[in-house]
């Protein structure tokens, strides 16, 4: 195996590891052992359990940092763009579950390399821009957009830690309701409330 094939197999190995058990709950030792290798190959490739947290870390936010932004950037109408980002974070749960895993825990070494709740915060500023835009249009007071912001995020990502176990009902219809919460409000929601359709 080539030095860029042991270290692939030593993040996905820790990958795993840390979804199933957590930063704390995972060993330098226990990796070597489900990679089939020695300790000092995992120092030599990471120098410990934290250099390959923060590599596994900093992947599963690149990888939600870019969906959510394209989902983001498409353009369109702002109930479209809820949705696609909403269905966007449900998608990646369902493709990358263990890194979603790692993404929500919280660990000291998380809070050095970004955590879900920085990254949420990142995609909350994307999303105060839109908003503000949306504000002005309506006659609305754009100052307030950032607080708006804030919560359509917020309640995007805490339905996607629940899902994430839930998975019931399908991401469709969680996005769907999300929306239909988030775009109608408590006093209009509706009764079947379904994803627009694409053009």
């Amino acid at each position: 195996m080539t030095g860029t094939q042991r270290r692939a197999q030593l993040l996905e190995v820790s990958r795993l590891l840390f979804a199933e058990k957590g930063f704390d709950g995972t060993s330098v030792e226990e990796i070597a052992v489900r990679a089939e290798v020695s300790k000092p190959v995992v120092y030599e490739h990471f120098g410990g359990k934290e250099g390959i947290y923060a590599v596994v870390v900093d992947r599963e936010i690149q990888a939600l940092t870019g969906a959510l932004t394209g989902a983001l950037e498409g353009g369109g109408h702002p109930k479209v763009l809820v949705e696609r980002t909403a269905l966007a974070l449900l998608t990646y749960i369902e493709t990358s579950e263990s890194g979603f895993r790692i993404l929500v825990r919280d660990s000291p070494v998380a809070q050095a390399t970004g955590t879900f709740s920085s990254l949420i915060g990142d995609v909350a500023s994307q999303v105060e821009h839109l908003l503000a835009d949306q504000f002005k249009k309506q006659g609305q007071d754009p100052k307030a957009a950032p607080i708006y912001a804030q919560m359509l995020v917020g309640m995007v990502a805490l339905t996607g830690q629940w899902w994430l176990d839930a998975r019931r009902p399908g991401k469709s219809e969680v996005a769907a309701h999300l929306v239909n919460l988030a775009w109608n409000g408590l006093s209009g929601l509706e009764r079947r409330p379904q994803l627009t359709k694409a053009d």
